[in-house]
Formats: structure tokens, C-alpha cells, sequence
């Protein structure tokens, strides 16, 4: 426990200096990288209470933020987002927090493991899917698609295949379909 607390103190350490150091950069008018929004919301909710921030995943891609992961009630899903919107220069944020309580959490962190490679094994035994490129995320039974699929049908298939296997509770259907050109 001291050395997460420890890494999480030298990490901000090491982001607040970079930030002072950079504060004419900061103040352009150019937009703040997506790494950078990362770093910045992560720090943001390992500094809040109501939030265990190490149980909250960040990702941003063209300012939008995504919070995945398992926060213990409500009110820490609530803030968590809260957080993410108050940093400068995010878009939009999209709050795919699981409530899961501290007693059930072993047991639905192993089942997702579980339903990760079921999804990713039947996604690889489809002919039209073996060779896309899908990532599978799974928190609290709910699978996400993200990537891209060569077709529409695929993109449905993916969902179909994900959607019937057992410990699924819902597919989020992110993935795009790739455009193909056409020779005429």
C-alpha cells in the first residue's frame, strides 16, 4: 500500500513539475494533447476523496474522455465524472463506471477475465472477424467492442457472437466499419 501511495505521489511530483515548466505552453491556444488530459484527469482523481482513482481506467482520444473500471458506490461514479469534466479542455465525458461492491468485486473480476477470452475466442474462430482488428473490454459483465470491423454485418456479428456467450449482461458497440474502395 505504501509503494502505490509512493508512485502516486512521485508521479504527480513529476507531472506538476512538468506543468510548471510549461505554463507558456499550457496558455497557447492550441489544445492539450490527449495524453496530457490523461495525466491531468488521473492525477485530478487520486487527489479526490470521494474517488479511489486507482480503480478508475482513463483514456482520451480528440478530447473526449472514457472512464472505465469499478468504483465501489454511486456517489464515487458521480464524482469520478464530475472530476474528468472539470479538467480544462475536455470535451465530452463518457462514464462507463461499474458500481460493484468491495465483497462482490473478486468474484466479478474473475468473471470478466473469463468472459474476455470467451468473447476473443469466438471472435478468432469467425471467419469474418479472425482478421479485424477488435479490442474486447469487459467490466462487471458488459462487454465494449472498440476497433474496426471490414463490414457492417461484421460489426453485427460481433455484437451477436459477444452479446450470447454466458456472463455477458449488455455488448457497447464501439467498433467502426472500415471503408473500402471501390474499382470501377
Amino acid at each position: 500500500m505504501k509503494a502505490i501511495k509512493c508512485a502516486v505521489t512521485l508521479c504527480a511530483a513529476v507531472l506538476i513539475a512538468a506543468s510548471l515548466g510549461g505554463t507558456a505552453e499550457a496558455k497557447s491556444e492550441s489544445p492539450m494533447s490527449d495524453s496530457w488530459i490523461t495525466a491531468k484527469t488521473k492525477l485530478a482523481l487520486a487527489a479526490d476523496d470521494r474517488v479511489k482513482g486507482r480503480q478508475v481506467n482513463v483514456e482520451t482520444k480528440n478530447g473526449e474522455v472514457v472512464l472505465r473500471g469499478k468504483v465501489d458506490d454511486e456517489m464515487a461514479k458521480t464524482a469520478a465524472e464530475e472530476v474528468a469534466r472539470n479538467i480544462e479542455n475536455v470535451k465530452g465525458v463518457k462514464n462507463e463506471l461499474q458500481v460493484v461492491a468491495p465483497a462482490r468485486r473478486e468474484a466479478v473480476e474473475e468473471s470478466d477475465e473469463a468472459v474476455t477470452d470467451r468473447v476473443k475466442n469466438a471472435l478468432d474462430k469467425d471467419d469474418a472477424l479472425r482478421k479485424a482488428d477488435i479490442d474486447v473490454k469487459v467490466s462487471a459483465g458488459v462487454v465494449t467492442l472498440t476497433g474496426e470491423a471490414p463490414s457492417l454485418m461484421a460489426k453485427s456479428k460481433a455484437s451477436w457472437l459477444a452479446w450470447k456467450l454466458p456472463g455477458v449482461k449488455s455488448v457497447q458497440n464501439d467498433l467502426t466499419v472500415m471503408e473500402k474502395a471501390k474499382n470501377h
